[in-house]
């Protein structure tokens, strides 16, 4: 029974992720691609769907969290401590060198996201290996 809820609440998480991508590109890509010329109107209610989406998401991850062994949720509990250790050093160290112009050229904010996804992935292989 345990695996039958776990399988069910990972399956409906993994599709609140990926309606939360898809609303994601909606409110990125939807004012140059689908909607031309850019409605403010149609550009504010994407955010606002994906801001709904993603609440419904967190929900959906915290159902997750609940429904997986003790051992598990350490191991993705250590993993999101580093993640978000790691998202707040180089986000304010950024902001930091930037502000003291340090910095010779912009970066794009997409960057931390997509290094905090990196880093969370290793640190959960290392918890899996740690905890064999």
């Amino acid at each position: 029974m345990q695996a039958h809820n776990e399988f069910k609440a990972s399956a409906r998480f993994a599709l609140w992720t990926f309606a939360w991508v898809a609303t994601v590109a909606l409110a990125k890509f939807g004012p140059q691609l689908l909607w031309d010329p850019p409605q403010r109107v149609a550009g504010w209610a994407a955010v606002a769907v994906n801001l709904a989406v993603g609440i419904g998401w967190i929900v959906a991850f915290t159902r997750f969290l609940r429904t997986i062994d003790e051992l598990q949720r350490k191991i993705m509990q250590d993993a999101l401590a580093v993640t978000l250790g790691v998202g707040w050093i180089l986000g304010f160290a950024y902001v930091v060198t930037d502000q003291a112009s340090l910095v010779a050229r912009d970066v794009n904010i997409a960057v931390l996201p997509a290094l905090m996804g990196v880093v969370f992935v290793v640190a959960f292989v290392v918890g899996k290996i740690r905890y064999r």
